[in-house]
């Protein structure tokens, strides 16, 4: 996929799940995921406008759980210079050591 220009706002969603033909049904993909907190793109925007832009990481919503239709669903925002986890009506600071990298 080539891009011809870069958007300023870049979300990218990550398939989680996977369909096992044996048992008919969706299950969840266990493995770690590590993902950089600044992103470019440049293999995907050869002559596009903004080519060098450097995306940097700004939240990640996380699923608790093990099935595609139950669980539980938490954000972690960056905002103040602080990583804040948002789980229900609770707000906490978090590491940012503990944000895949």
């Amino acid at each position: 996929m080539r891009l011809k220009s870069l958007p300023s706002v870049l979300a990218l969603h990550l398939k989680r799940f996977k369909f096992i033909e044996q048992a008919g049904a969706f299950r969840k993909v266990n493995y770690r995921v590590a993902f950089p907190r600044q992103l470019r793109l440049p293999n995907t925007s050869d002559k596009a406008r903004n080519a060098e832009r450097v995306y940097q990481l700004f939240a990640v919503v996380v699923h608790m759980g093990s099935r595609p239709n139950q669980g539980h669903y938490l954000a972690v925002i960056h905002s103040h210079d602080l990583w804040l986890l948002f789980d229900d009506e609770k707000v906490n600071t978090i590491d940012e050591e503990r944000i895949a990298t």
